[in-house]
């Protein structure tokens, strides 16, 4: 007999990324909000940090009919709230806090995180005291909405994202017992900084004692505020089966469910018009390539490509380059590849010399100088990307067939060269590429077969495990998935199987690509929210049952 799930009446989530974006969780939220706006309508409340003060928030439509009331109330219990709209799909009730004031009451607050939870913020820097003094303010808006609005009855659930919310969980968890509290971590503080500091993180990870690698690596207070807010709350969740294996050796704590990471894909164009964007972005990419390169890179070149953030060995830019570089010399590459590395850098200026070959219809045969970037950087000579292409002596001249082309800049429309947004580009792809070595998650390749391109990544990428238990075995290229076995040591198998998919891939036929482009959006569309919902409602259900009984004992 089937379980009847228990279903909040409320649901509050709190992030540093709620109108406010930054990073992947950004896409988590933001994507997610409209499958639970339609099943709590009006009934979920996103609460972010009011960054944006004083100026416009693309992102922030400010109503001052909403909850118009409470926030009177908040107001006069000395919270400054801003209430609107995010300006999203399902535009949901957000809650916007300023937690500037609370710095005055730091010490205070973190004493009282000690006594109550053994917190250790003692050895806090950087962004510790500004993630916290939000999360605080966070749980100080939620409790005066509860008190305002709410009663007993009623089934409350606050759910914070990554250490930065964890304090706010805790303070949720002592003054208001009755709301469940669910803790979400999207990757490990302690995992990432072991593997961010070049140590070998999962050939090891069992033999790691998170609290003692916390204390090497200097990362206490943000390892103790994960950990003690993974042991606390009623529910913890994370992203993917690989963190989760963090979290039991890092956290001592397992996750009660792992939350994938699902999106909507109403922003992937349909029909006739996916076809004109698609070869719309070839020909902006393969011309600024011409200009820049003094090619004539034709319609069938192989253009592919990586993107995210710049961390160099966990997103396996390096990797990357080291395929690229290896592919140079592969006999069997059938066409030309254009490969670019879409990943913003300490970015500058749009070149000039560029700009100014992009304004004119000419034809060129040489190349401008530093024929690998689009924009100037403020570090040249200290790039890591711009460094390495330098050490394998790649030259992008006209006789290679593998021409590599660095784009440091958010693609947001605006960029100066390119001036197409990232989606408008990644249509464009043939293939692309994502050796990870840290992805909790991943969203760029699932972004990228849901656009119909079919992506590498790794093992070492929860996509990328969660690719091959739906697939039943490891992903291959036919799969529209190629899911390649990556661990601490082979580095050099990765770097040998990435050259051999795109040089396999570029001697396959149009009908032979169109299949593997079908079975790329097959797998996009398993992933959808209306898929991935139902792992939410499990973790409300244990947290709302963990409430009661916690209740009961008091």
């Amino acid at each position: 007999m089937t379980k009847q799930l228990l279903k909040p009446d409320y649901i509050f989530e709190s992030s540093w990324e709620v109108c406010n974006k930054v990073g992947g969780i950004y896409t988590v939220l933001s994507t997610r909000a409209k499958t639970l706006q339609a099943a709590f309508p009006d009934r979920i409340f996103f609460i972010g940090p009011d960054v944006w003060r004083g100026k416009e928030n693309p992102l922030f439509a400010e109503d001052e009919n909403t909850l118009q009331s409470w926030r009177k109330n908040a107001e006069d219990e000395g919270l400054k709230v801003r209430v609107g709209r995010w300006n999203i799909p399902g535009h949901p009730i957000s809650i916007l806090v300023d937690f500037t004031p609370f710095y005055d009451r730091k010490n205070e607050i973190y004493t009282q995180a000690w006594i109550d939870y053994h917190v250790d913020s003692l050895h806090a820097y950087g962004d510790y005291d500004e993630a916290s003094m939000f999360s605080y303010a966070a749980g100080r808006v939620v409790e005066s909405f509860y008190r305002y609005n709410l009663s007993v009855q009623d089934k409350v659930i606050y759910q914070a994202h990554e250490w930065m919310t964890g304090l706010g969980a805790l303070y949720i968890q002592k003054k208001v017992p009755e709301i469940a509290t669910i803790f979400t971590t999207h990757a490990t503080s302690i995992g990432r900084s072991i593997a961010g500091n070049n140590k070998p993180l999962y050939d090891y990870l069992f033999a790691y004692n998170g609290d003692q690698m916390a204390e090497e690596l200097n990362m206490q207070s943000k390892h103790s505020i994960e950990k003690q807010t993974a042991h606390h709350v009623d529910c913890f969740t994370t992203v993917s089966e690989i963190t989760n294996n963090e979290c039991r050796e890092l956290l001592d704590k397992p996750a009660d469910v792992v939350l994938m990471n699902g999106f909507e894909d109403d922003f992937v164009p349909k029909g006739s018009s996916f076809n004109e964007k698609r070869k719309h972005a070839r020909k902006v990419m393969l011309r600024m390539a011409n200009k820049l390169l003094g090619t004539q890179l034709g319609d069938d070149t192989l253009i592919i490509g990586t993107s995210g953030r710049y961390e160099f060995k966990n997103k396996g830019i390096n990797v990357y380059l080291e395929a690229l570089n290896r592919l140079t010399r592969d006999k069997n590459l059938k066409k030309d590849v254009l490969a670019f590395i879409n990943v913003p850098g300490w970015v500058g200026d749009a070149r000039e010399d560029l700009l100014e070959r992009m304004n004119d219809d000419q034809t060129y045969t040489t190349p401008l100088k530093v024929p690998f970037i689009t924009h100037w950087l403020h570090n040249m000579t200290h790039d890591q990307v711009l460094d390495m292409l330098k050490y394998l002596n790649m030259s992008n001249a006209a006789d290679t067939k593998v021409k590599v082309i660095f784009v440091p800049c958010y693609l947001d429309g605006k960029d100066g060269i390119l001036n197409e947004s990232y989606y408008d580009l990644l249509i464009g792809m043939d293939l692309s590429v994502y050796p990870s070595y840290y992805e909790p998650w991943g969203y760029t390749p699932l972004e990228s077969v849901a656009f119909h391109v079919p992506t590498v990544t790794t093992d070492l990428a929860g996509f990328g495990l969660w690719v091959n238990s739906v697939v039943k075995h490891e992903g291959a290229l036919p799969d529209g998935v190629k899911v390649i076995h990556r661990t601490d040591y082979n580095y050099s198998e990765v770097a040998d199987l990435i050259k051999d998919t795109v040089s396999d891939f570029s001697a396959l036929s149009v009908q032979e690509i169109d299949k593997i482009r079908e079975h790329a959006a097959s797998i996009a569309e398993k992933a959808l929210w209306k898929h991935f919902i139902q792992y939410y409602y499990e973790a409300y259900d244990i947290a709302l049952r963990n409430a009661e009984k916690r209740m009961k004992q008091q």
